[in-house]
Parts: structure tokens; sequence; C-alpha cells
């Protein structure tokens, strides 16, 4: 049998070949890592405090007997993955056992910044059975893929199903504590002299809470639609407010955005930063700035980092009817919306913090 066209060697058929099976079964990274965390195996490692017999794990996991083997396969592509390591349990005993890494330590499930509702959120059936429909949805007329399968918007199904309403904003939540933690231990500086911010459909508060906590002196707002803060409480520097920042956005000092405008098309951002730049109290001397919290497509080395950006500017096309962004996006939509410069600060690993000024 002839080779395929363009394939000059029977090496490079079956490296094409292992390349096309690769990403096939991609997904079974994802899924198995969704099995480890229902599993709650990293918690179990953590709490037995020292390197994890195969035994000991199978008999606290109180598996089926005779799928206990099938932990050590499990084990065996999460320890690929980096989630796991194996190392010696001690001095005494030269047995290896499963250990903790600094990935599965944030799938801790009492880690202040645990990323286990991220993962279980993004990984639920709802979010998950869109990709299906992705070339249906490239022949419909449908806004994104989610419409496609489920007949209205991830924020229409939310504001209608509690479970998917509570799931995502524990998921938006949980990386909110990340974000906040980095940004105030490393970037503080950028609510020095704040009177007041408002953070932008911030969900339950989580960023507000964390810069209200560190900045006493600044009141805090959260804008978001009624049903996501409907019964939130506030505090002495923390309010919540219901409504729709297409329509209007409460003054303040500074405008905070974590992972929002990706969500929408160039369109709808510049509406959004044209309602963000009519609540500023203050000009760019004096403080007046948006704080944006956002991926910077491809200013980020390595094949990894940059392939997971590109995930997400996937990820946008099934969910949302937005786009991850360049520099030079950006810049377009900040000069488009009337603001006169920016600074972008990468201290947030995939993303970057963004301060626009008017």
């Amino acid at each position: 049998m002839p080779l395929p066209r363009g394939i000059a060697s029977t090496q490079e058929l079956v490296e094409a070949q292992a390349h096309v099976w690769n990403h096939i079964f991609n997904f079974i990274n994802s899924m198995s890592l969704k099995c480890t965390i229902q599993l709650r195996i990293p918690d179990i490692i953590h709490q037995h405090g020292k390197p994890m017999k195969l035994t000991e794990l199978t008999d606290v996991l109180c598996v089926n007997e005779a799928k206990s083997l099938c932990i050590e396969r499990l084990m065996s592509i999460m320890i690929h993955s980096k989630f796991f390591t194996k190392i010696r349990i001690s001095e005494q005993d030269e047995k290896e056992g499963y250990w903790l890494t600094p990935a599965s330590r944030l799938l801790l499930r009492d880690e202040p910044v645990s990323l286990t509702p991220f993962a279980l959120a993004m990984l639920d059936p709802i979010l998950a059975d869109p990709w299906h429909d992705l070339s249906k949805w490239f022949h419909d007329d449908h806004s994104t893929t989610f419409v496609t399968t489920h007949g209205r918007t991830l924020w229409e199904h939310a504001g209608q199903d509690p479970r998917v309403n509570q799931f995502f904003n524990e998921g938006m939540a949980s990386d909110a504590r990340l974000v906040t933690s980095v940004i105030i231990k490393n970037c503080g500086h950028v609510f020095q002299g704040l009177k007041s911010m408002v953070d932008v459909a911030g969900g339950t508060g989580t960023v507000a809470k964390a810069v209200a906590d560190e900045f006493p002196d600044i009141k805090c707002s959260v804008l978001d639609l009624p049903h996501v803060v409907a019964g939130l409480e506030g505090t002495k520097n923390l309010t919540f407010v219901g409504g729709d920042m297409f329509e209007s956005i409460p003054s303040a000092d500074a405008i905070f955005m974590k992972w929002i405008l990706h969500d929408w098309p160039d369109e709808e951002c510049v509406k959004i930063l044209g309602k963000c730049k009519e609540a500023l109290i203050p000009s760019k001397d004096n403080g007046g700035k948006v704080i944006i919290v956002d991926m910077v497509v491809d200013n980020q080395k390595g094949h990894e980092a940059f392939e997971t950006q590109l995930f997400f500017d996937m990820l946008m096309i099934i969910l949302t009817s937005g786009r991850e962004r360049t520099e030079k996006d950006w810049a377009k939509l900040f000069i488009a919306a009337g603001f006169t410069s920016y600074k972008i600060t990468p201290i947030l690993g995939l993303r970057s913090l963004i301060e626009i000024f008017p």
C-alpha cells in the first residue's frame, strides 16, 4: 500500500498517527482529573500526611475490590500529568508511595485558593455537552454553541437553574480567591489611594471582600445581575447592587473587572468600557482607572501556556460570544472606548493585570 499523499516515510506516517491519537484521546486527561477530584484523592493523600501506598489508598477509597488495581492505572496517568509523584515513603521504609505536587495542592478542598470548584464547573456536562455541537453551530445562526445545545444562553440558563448558578458562581469565586491573593500580595499598589471601587459582574463578591478587608478605607461595591446578588449581605464598606453593566455602573474612583470582557465581542466590550468611563469619578492624574484581569494572548513563554490560552479562546465560542485578545486587540478596544493609555502587568500566569486610564 502506498504512503498517503504528503507523507514521505513510514516513520512520518506512524508519528502522524500517534499525533492524531494523542489529540483524539486528550479528553482522557480532563476526565481522569475529574474522577480524581470526585474521589477526593488529593485530600486523602494530604490527610495521610506522608506518601501513600496503593493498598492504603484503595482501603480509604473503599472501591470495589475487583477494581482496586484500576486505581493504580488512574494514578499512572495522573503522575504522567504531574498531579502526583511517587517517592520513597521514609528513610525506614524504602517502598514508594503517592505524594502531592503543586498542581494537586490546588485541588485540596480546604485550600483557600482551591481550583476544585472551577474544575468541576468547567467539566460539568452542562458546559461540556456543547462541544459535541461545535460543527453544527458553524452552520446555524446561534450566538454560541451553548445556545445550539441548550436553547438559551449560559447566563439565561444560570438565571433559571439554581444548580448551574451555584456551581458557576462557586467556580468563579474559587478563581477570584487565587487572583485576588496574587494581586494584593504582588500588586497591591493598584488599590492604594482609592476611596471607592466597583467590581463589575463581581459575582458573590470574592474580590471585593478581599479588597475591602485589606484596604478598609476603600468603599467597595459589587454590581451583578439581580439573581446573582439576591440575598447577599454587605458590610460597612461593602455593598451589593443588582443591575446591568450595559445600562449603568455606579460611580467610583476605580472600576474592577475580572474575566468579564473576554465573554463579549468587541462592540459590546466598547459599550461596557464606555459605561466604565462614564462611572469614573477622578481623572487619570487623580487616580481614576479601570482595572482589568484578563488574558493577553501570546504574552507568555512556553508551548503549554500558549496552548491553554488557545483553549480558552475556543471555550469562548462554546460558552459566550467573546474571545481572548492580543495586546493589539486590547489597545483597539481601549482607544474606541475613549481611554488615553494603558499598562499591562503580566503577574497572573496566563492572565495579566491591565490598568486603563481616562
